[in-house]
């Protein structure tokens, strides 16, 4: 039965998980908080963002609403 109510995101998801210009659903990776002068510039680089492949993302888009 319809109740009229919009369905909540998993806020959890929405933290940790953005939809890209394109469409794909990205994240931001691990390890560059802190402690960055001991990493290199590339590694740095690498550690930017990431994607996520077509399962996980569709998985993922169903709880981001």
């Amino acid at each position: 039965m319809a109740t009229g109510r919009k369905l909540k995101s998993k806020k959890s998801a929405a933290k940790r998980f953005f939809v890209s210009g394109t469409g794909k659903v990205r994240y931001h990776k691990t390890n560059k908080r802190h402690l960055m002068t001991g990493k290199s510039s590339k590694r740095t680089r690498s550690l930017k963002t990431g994607s996520l492949l077509k399962g996980q993302a569709d998985n993922i888009r169903a709880v981001l609403g």
